[in-house]
């Protein structure tokens, strides 16, 4: 059973690695609504999309206020974001939940062995 108590802290969790990591939150937080909250993979992405935003307009200013935010990319991609936002949302309502949950741990998977290799590919110094 979900508490208060659970959600503020998996909030505080997915909010603070987001916003320092510079990841989108849902990487935090439906893992952690999925296996430590028991939710169900689309429950899960569904309530990560509704939390993401007022996580990210925090993160987003904090980092602005250092000048860490291209402002120039930002319309392109989030137009791109959206339609895609769209599409995504489509295809993971007709999706089985079970191929979403797999799909998602792949995803994963597929980005810490590209942040891997690109740490084992970098030279000596600049590790």
């Amino acid at each position: 059973m979900m508490t208060i108590v659970a959600l503020i802290v998996a909030g505080l969790m997915a909010g603070a690695l987001a916003s320092s990591l510079g990841i989108g939150g849902g990487v935090i937080f439906v893992p952690v609504l999925v296996v430590g909250l028991g939710l169900d993979q689309a429950l899960a992405q569904g309530t990560s999309l509704a939390v993401i935003v007022p996580t990210a307009l925090i993160g987003t200013y904090g980092h602005a206020r250092y000048k860490r935010v291209e402002w120039r990319a930002v319309v392109p991609v989030a137009l791109g974001g959206v339609v895609g936002a769209a599409i995504g949302a489509q295809t993971a309502l007709a999706a089985d939940p079970l191929l979403l949950h797999r799909l998602f741990a792949a995803l994963l998977v597929g980005i810490a062995a590209i942040l891997i290799l690109q740490l084992v590919n970098r030279p000596a110094a600049d590790r």
